[in-house]
């Protein structure tokens, strides 16, 4: 599968972006500083990515879930809003 191909659904970023192919989510994550690319959560984020790109099918799906995963456990890409009270 090539780097260009595209997820089912974008990844959304907290500045309004999104990641949409294989090739910008790695590019996102080349971009940050080394100290943080070496986090265990890029790191299989990064893993799943190349996953994708070498053999297809299911492994897109794992990609964009280590994304969302990674971008989340920052804490500050995203917020969680309260859940409703009854």
């Amino acid at each position: 599968m090539p780097w260009s191909a595209p997820f089912d659904d974008p990844i959304p970023l907290c500045n309004g972006r999104k990641l949409r192919t294989l090739q910008q989510a790695a590019d996102y994550v080349m971009a940050l500083p080394e100290d943080e690319q070496r986090e265990a959560r890029w790191q299989v984020a990064i893993e799943n990515l190349i996953h994708a790109a070498e053999t297809g099918g299911g492994w897109l799906m794992f990609a964009r879930i280590a994304m969302l995963r990674a971008l989340n456990a920052g804490g500050r890409d995203r917020t969680i809003p309260e859940p409703r009270r009854p």
